[in-house]
């Protein structure tokens, strides 16, 4: 401890708990560390009043997360170093996960029953956001070797416990996957013992090491048998393991839930393409050959709201990224920020919303749009395009088929009403000039084909038994 009486420091204590329990300001805050936590336990609206650490865990799966826990081979040694010191000091040995689960404990017979009380026990949870201010709890939070004294525990019901524990950080993976700690409800443990804890992590951290590096010598002797296949060899969690003399990957590459599929594309860091491949009990990481964009399809005609599809996944949009997606269409060659914005908005638009709004599109569609100028990087397939294509044979029956209704009907941009307009009077014209019934009944459809005076009168010219020319009167007389 820091403060050199021990009984000054837990009076101290005491006056800026209640001032907490209160919800009063504190007159004098505990040392720093605990102040931090008591801040961070505070925000996670710890119950000071609280009497057991919850159980999170179903006692019967125990077994299994034990059994596929790293630690688990390290237990003896654990066990070897402080089980013996807790049972002697009447003290309890603590192991959880990263968590903050505890799955193993060892130590005093009496302190383990008093343990029980409180949680300290197999499978219930002592991380900060649960418990408050606690030795596994807060040395998790922190990442470094913490002591918790009696009343620096944020619930009251802890008051009579004194804790030491230290993280354990995994080297393969980089993350902490475990915390070692010791309790005790003496009011005070040795100041060696949290000396003593985090010598033990750092012990368990080495032997980690070593298991590591065994692992990765008979991974990469089964790489080097395999000259045949030229890759990056990586540790099952994305450690560069061999193959990448120029360090251009650092020492990790990250990998997420999605890795095991076979022949999974990356892009890393420097923007290269790669193909990650399982090898053994990791992963080859090699150059991948060059392929096809994905293809954008817009579907912009007619009343539903507009879609897109990139690749294989459906991207939503507003009808102002429709709108520049549309514009982009129509000029393959690209528009610049001024461009866009005056096709947009006229003599009122402003080129730094255009970029605001490019920025947030592009982030739904990544390199499918380059700058300078804006343009579409990628084959496009767009419904209002193929009825471009259309016009020229002339053929009704395609055009009333691939026609459900004006572009963007909802956009007032003037360049997206002039080609709605032109694209639904060339549409009504040929139609009107060679369509057939069915034709023009599709046509009726529309949102401005339902009230087409003269398509209606077409169609009223049907037999009086066809019930097409009954619905043409209809409308025409309401």
């Amino acid at each position: 401890m820091s403060y050199p009486h021990l009984d000054a420091y837990s009076r101290l204590l005491r006056g800026a708990y209640e001032a907490v329990a209160a919800g009063q300001s504190w007159p004098h805050a505990p040392r720093r560390l605990i102040k931090a936590s008591w801040l961070r336990s505070l925000d996670a609206g710890i119950d000071l009043e609280g009497t057991s650490a919850p159980l999170v865990i179903d006692p019967s799966h125990i077994r299994d997360l034990r059994d596929d826990h790293p630690l688990r081979p390290l237990l003896p040694l654990l066990a070897q170093t402080l089980a013996g010191l807790a049972d002697a000091s009447g003290h309890v040995m603590i192991v959880t996960d990263g968590d903050g689960h505890v799955l193993w404990r060892e130590g005093n017979h009496t302190t383990l029953s008093r343990a029980d009380g409180i949680g300290l026990a197999d499978g219930h949870q002592w991380s900060e956001q649960h418990v408050g201010t606690n030795g596994i709890g807060t040395a998790l939070a922190t990442g470094r070797p913490v002591h918790v004294f009696s009343e620096e525990h944020l619930m009251r019901v802890l008051h009579v416990w004194s804790c030491s524990a230290a993280p354990i950080t995994d080297p393969d993976s980089g993350r902490v996957i475990g915390c070692v700690d010791i309790s005790g409800t003496s009011r005070s443990l040795h100041p060696a013992t949290v000396a003593l804890v985090a010598t033990t992590a750092k012990l368990a951290e080495t032997q980690l090491a070593l298991r590591m590096h065994e692992r990765d010598e008979r991974l990469r002797r089964r790489y080097e048998s395999l000259r045949s296949r030229p890759g990056v060899l990586l540790s099952a969690t994305g450690r560069v393991i061999s193959g990448d003399p120029a360090g251009d990957l650092g020492e990790r590459v990250h990998l997420d839930e999605r890795t095991h599929f076979a022949g999974r594309r990356m892009i890393l860091r420097d923007g290269s393409v790669a193909l990650l491949e399982p090898f053994s009990d990791g992963y080859l990481l090699r150059p991948a050959l060059p392929t096809a964009p994905p293809l954008l399809t817009l579907s912009f005609l007619g009343e539903r709201p507009p879609s897109a599809s990139y690749g294989d996944r459906d991207r939503p949009l507003s009808l102002r990224h429709a709108e520049i997606l549309t514009l982009l269409a129509l000029h393959p060659h690209g528009l610049t920020a001024e461009q866009l914005s005056f096709h947009l908005y006229g003599d009122d638009g402003n080129p730094v919303t255009i970029r605001a709004e490019i920025h947030r599109l592009r982030a739904q569609l990544g390199d499918a749009i380059a700058a300078k100028p804006y343009r579409l990087t990628c084959p496009v397939e767009a419904d209002f395009l193929a009825l471009r294509r259309l016009l020229p044979a002339g053929d009704p029956a395609s055009l009333a088929r691939s026609y459900p209704g004006p572009l963007l009907p909802r956009s007032e941009s003037p360049e997206i009403r002039r080609e709605r307009d032109e694209l639904e009077a060339q549409v009504r014209a040929c139609l009107l000039r060679h369509g057939t019934p069915e034709d023009l009944w599709t046509y009726a459809q529309t949102c401005n084909g339902r009230d087409d005076y003269e398509i209606l009168e077409r169609l009223a010219a049907l037999p009086p038994t066809d019930p097409r020319s009954a619905a043409a009167r209809s409308r025409l007389l309401s």
